[in-house]
């Protein structure tokens, strides 16, 4: 009896470990390359702060001869460069020396303008979206392709955390077979065994922090962060507003929105009589915010929603710092620059905190250098595996098939199985609907075109 219950327990063990292999393998060479490109933008993004820096140099630590012009006259200068424009924010630089950073809105999105602070001459003009580090993100989120592009990385980020759980499940020891091949490759016993190893041992050293990032990400996804709204409207969250976006667009259509509704002002006043008329004082605020001492990037930005320039209602200053827990947003007298209110990242509600632990250590900037060195040695890992599984499918791989394991007559999908693909399912939703897609082409499509299921792997073995 128990020596039959063996067996058949030994035979189900057979059918699973085949039946996630299957998912393995379809998971992996869907979303490889996908992996590749996210790993490479990733690390690139990784290093933003120091890249914006090094990209700026040449307006750092001007020479100046004497005194420099009021913030109000870099913003005049800044928006007659761009025509049509208003303030969006005006950055508090830490040393006084560095050009002014003034950011517009226009119809076509943001654009940052570099104002000499002793001459007030415009250096620079450039699209937000046009700086490195930002396109660098919109490969990363999007892959140059808008929201269809996010829908896209949004998928292969769902497949990628099905590859990693079950290349877990795969290289998960059964027999007590030693630390090699298991924790270190063996690189000296052929080739075969070399990318095996390397393709599982660097997949288990990876796996926990390439899942971290992979969940870490969902909340710019399209889909998933639609659903986690709709939590957050049914668990009474609505009112407090989320820190992250997800889509460029959506951003677009914001300032574009209001941008429309304060530029319909007395038109020919230039901002600073608006300001003198106003009793708007920027630089009070300026100087009033420097002596706060608070993370860099800090930005100004005036009333929002159709109060302009001559609205005295009050403006905003906010550490826009990468590393979202020492977050400050002030609100500000703009009159004065008496500080109203002050909201830290201690305020916020606890779900929300987590994802701002979460998106800055994503992002590489929650605890410094090492944050983000282990970014890069997750990147370079999940490369690895990505080129080790592709080179272990092509030497293994049948002449004219894709290589995909074979069904086994008695297959069937365990009770266990299923509870874990509907709970994935569940909770990544564009994986659930690319499950139920690829369930219907199956039965409705491929059924009827026997060359290319045996092509994709989808036959039996006799």
């Amino acid at each position: 009896m128990n020596s039959t219950q063996d067996r058949s327990d030994a035979r189900r063990h057979i059918l699973d470990y085949r039946a996630i292999w299957r998912w393995h393998f379809y998971a992996g060479l869907f979303c490889v390359p996908f992996v590749i490109i996210l790993a490479i933008s990733g690390s690139i993004f990784l290093f933003k702060p120091q890249i914006d820096a090094w990209l700026d140099q040449p307006y750092d630590q001007l020479v100046l001869t004497g005194g420099q012009v009021s913030a109000e006259a870099q913003v005049k200068a800044a928006l007659a460069s761009v025509p049509n424009s208003k303030l969006k924010s005006y950055e508090v630089r830490a040393q006084r020396d560095d050009a002014a950073r003034i950011t517009v809105s226009t119809e076509d999105g943001a654009v940052l303008v570099y104002v000499h602070p002793e001459t007030n001459k415009v250096l620079k003009v450039i699209a937000e979206d046009d700086r490195f580090t930002e396109v660098v993100r919109t490969i990363h989120g999007e892959l140059l392709l808008g929201d269809r592009g996010s829908l896209i990385v949004e998928l292969a980020a769902s497949w990628a955390i099905v590859m990693i759980i079950t290349g877990l499940y795969l290289w998960w020891p059964s027999q007590s077979q030693g630390l090699a091949g298991v924790l270190y490759p063996r690189l000296t016993r052929g080739r075969s065994l070399m990318w095996r190893d390397l393709h599982a041992v660097t997949g288990v050293w990876v796996s926990t922090l390439a899942l971290f990032l992979l969940l870490t990400g969902l909340p710019w996804t399209t889909v998933w962060n639609g659903g986690f709204k709709e939590v957050r409207r049914l668990t009474g969250l609505t009112g407090v507003k989320q820190e992250w976006s997800t889509s460029r667009s959506t951003e677009a259509a914001d300032d574009h929105a209001e941008h429309r509704s304060s530029t319909a002002e007395m038109p020919g006043m230039d901002p600073a009589t608006h300001m003198a008329m106003s009793g708007v004082s920027l630089d009070r605020m300026v100087r009033a915010v420097r002596t706060l001492d608070l993370p860099p990037p800090v930005l100004i930005s005036p009333p929002s929603k159709g109060k302009g320039w001559r609205s005295a209602p009050t403006w905003t200053a906010r550490s826009d710092t990468p590393n979202r827990p020492l977050r400050v947003t002030l609100t500000l007298d703009p009159a004065t620059g008496d500080v109203l209110k002050r909201e830290g990242f201690g305020s916020k509600h606890p779900i929300d905190q987590v994802i701002g632990y979460g998106i800055a250590a994503h992002e590489g900037q929650l605890f410094g250098l090492l944050n983000q060195l282990l970014g890069v040695l997750t990147a370079l890992g999940l490369i690895l595996l990505s080129v080790s599984g592709y080179v272990l499918w092509w030497r293994r791989r049948p002449v004219g098939e894709l290589g995909a394991p074979i069904i086994l007559p008695e297959h069937r999908v365990g009770a266990g199985l299923s509870l874990i693909i509907v709970g994935l399912g569940l909770f990544l939703p564009v994986l659930g609907i690319s499950l139920i897609a690829v369930g219907l082409v199956e039965v409705f499509i491929l059924r009827h075109l026997p060359g290319i299921r045996t092509w994709l792997g989808l036959r039996m073995a006799q």
